[in-house]
């Protein structure tokens, strides 16, 4: 039943999904009718905020730029390499592939959101591999794969109230951050890793298609694919073979080696100052640092950051749309007046579900955790502080991280209905390959509401 209820939903979803750029036009539209329909804002004044806000994400659309192309940059290393041939050789027929890339995928992005990319890659090497495989649904499971990253050590919402400075400290709404310990670490946050390592994988292998029904990696090829050397053999062609000062530096290990030592020093020495204490910038001098010692040349790691720039396009000129929809939301009161409306008649037992709904509704028009707190952040969080007075002062801190997580778990869910991020994983999974977006959300479909449910009852359920 689940088999065919997907094989419907995905090819239903082929005449309805637009490519993902006419689909943030036309949230965009959308979320300016009800700011003009909702709020006192005319429609000029919301075309005002829209153009403000088209540049409010800059730095953290960097960050999240950034955090794409240095984790990729890692998975093109010759370490990488090694690991995906290594991981290849252990699954054999489809149905062991397609949970093998959940397995693998998720734990793959509990140490970055960018590693979705090292997924691509294997699910990309098993499909040449193992026969019978239904490239789409393929894609889908190496999408359906990132959803831990929200739990793990690049998760926005979290590393952002555990930075100093951070906004809701600015504005007064916290008197100062929220540890990784009571979010990351929390009870709450295991159950949900649990939950999709146990859940998630069995129901891909239930859902899996039909050997008669596949279209494989060759059937979908577009007849151009260039085979694409190694980042060594690249680099190697830009080598004139004397040995002048110039060639010596950018090919030497010399130089890299000490960056790369002086960054990893500094990590250790914060770490053992402050704990293992995670932000986004010093996840991305990691990679930074981690991307240097496996490309071992400055001109390997040139390459390697070539290549990874060439996944981010989509995000770079598609993000400032999201976040001119996040200046309506913001700059109207659009998204404080949902934030209100779902949390009005909220308590203390049903606020993190509420939570968890007003992440999974503000993520399909704000897809970015970080961008999506900042819109409806401030009101969950004045709202839980005020319910939480009824709570132990020990618990205050612990209900905070609950509306946090909730708001993360809520929005990471509706990414599978929204194809935004698919723009990281298409530049690898449909490199000579016909294969759109279009051709992947029906899978994802059954996957939400399961993800959607269990979630709730988590949030809901689980001791403080």
């Amino acid at each position: 039943m689940l088999r065919a209820v997907g094989k419907n939903l995905a090819g239903r979803m082929q005449r309805w999904i637009p490519e993902p750029f006419v689909f943030a036009i036309i949230l965009t539209l959308l979320v300016a009718l009800l700011a003009v329909a909702l709020t006192d804002a005319r429609v000029n004044s919301v075309i005002d905020d829209w153009y403000r806000g088209f540049w409010i994400l800059l730095e953290f659309g960097m960050q999240m730029v950034l955090m794409l192309t240095t984790g990729y940059a890692i998975a093109l290393s010759p370490l990488a390499t090694r690991l995906i041939d290594r991981l290849a050789m252990l699954a054999r027929t489809p149905g062991t592939v397609y949970v093998f890339v959940m397995v693998f995928g998720g734990l793959f992005c509990l140490v970055s959101w960018g590693w979705v990319v090292l997924t691509a890659v294997l699910a990309r090497e098993l499909a040449k591999r193992v026969a019978g495989i239904d490239y789409a649904y393929l894609v889908a499971c190496v999408y359906l794969s990132s959803q831990p990253w929200v739990s793990g050590l690049s998760s926005s919402i979290p590393l952002l109230l555990n930075t100093e400075g951070n906004f809701l400290i600015e504005t007064g709404v916290l008197n100062g951050t929220v540890p990784i310990a009571t979010t990351l670490g929390s009870m709450l946050n295991w159950l949900y890793l649990s939950m999709y390592f146990v859940t998630i994988p069995a129901l891909v292998w239930l859902m899996r298609p039909r050997k008669d029904e596949c279209r494989s990696m060759a059937e979908m090829s577009d007849g151009n694919v260039q085979m694409q050397g190694t980042v060594a053999e690249e680099a190697a062609t830009h080598a004139t073979g004397d040995n002048s000062i110039s060639e010596r530096l950018n090919n030497g290990v010399v130089l890299q080696l000490i960056i790369a030592s002086a960054a990893i020093w500094y990590l250790l020495r914060r770490f053992a100052n402050n704990g293992f204490d995670l932000d986004l910038n010093v996840m991305i001098f990691l990679f930074i640092a981690i991307g240097l010692l496996t490309h071992s040349t400055p001109m390997r790691y040139v390459v390697a950051m070539k290549r990874a720039c060439g996944n981010v396009s989509g995000i770079v000129f598609q993000y400032p749309f999201y976040a001119g929809i996040m200046g309506i939301m913001t700059f109207t009161g659009l998204g404080s007046l949902i934030a209100d409306w779902m949390a009005s008649n909220a308590t203390v037992t049903t606020l993190p579900v509420i939570a968890q709904l007003s992440g999974a509704l503000i993520n399909i028009a704000v897809p970015s955790a970080g961008g999506e707190w900042a819109v409806i952040g401030p009101t969950l969080t004045e709202t839980a502080l005020g319910m939480a007075s009824d709570l132990p002062p020990g618990q205050v801190e612990l209900f905070v991280a609950r509306i946090a997580m909730a708001v993360a778990y809520g929005e990471t869910s509706t990414n599978l209905l929204q194809p935004f991020y698919l723009l990281v994983v298409l530049p690898v999974m449909g490199a000579g390959v016909n294969i759109r977006a279009r051709d992947v959300m029906g899978y994802l479909v059954i996957p939400f509401f399961v993800l959607l449910l269990m979630t709730a009852i988590l949030v809901t359920f689980t001791p403080l």
